[in-house]
């Protein structure tokens, strides 16, 4: 799943609305929200955003998270570490060896690392 699915997931469960009724009003397949939703479809485009923060109807600070969630919810992403440290490079090659082995409650820690890299 990605960031970007859980909170359409989310938003709909919350109106209680189907897959299939929002599908329809946004003119995309069920199947294709089903996708979208749990992290099999690449990123969503600007104009699909745009239509589900309107189905919501959804204003400001909400819209412009489920804009940044979009942009973070790429399911398969390539990383370019030329140019980086090694170090750089070992993480990036053991995290995309190793994500399916790390638990939720790591994976929280290292989001929060990240983060606050400032």
């Amino acid at each position: 799943m990605t960031p970007f699915g859980e909170r359409v997931r989310a938003l709909r469960e919350k109106r209680g609305v189907s897959q299939k009724q929002m599908a329809k009003k946004l003119a995309i397949s069920p199947a294709y929200l089903s996708a979208l939703e749990h992290g099999h479809r690449g990123r969503p485009s600007w104009k699909l955003i745009q239509q589900i923060i309107s189905y919501f109807n959804i204003i400001w600070d909400e819209a412009e998270e489920l804009e940044r969630l979009a942009l973070l919810s790429h399911p398969r992403i390539v990383v370019d570490t030329s140019g980086l440290s090694a170090a750089a490079t070992e993480l990036v090659n053991i995290l995309n060896r190793d994500i399916r082995k790390i638990t939720e409650e790591q994976i929280d820690k290292m989001l929060t690392v990240v983060k606050n890299k400032n």
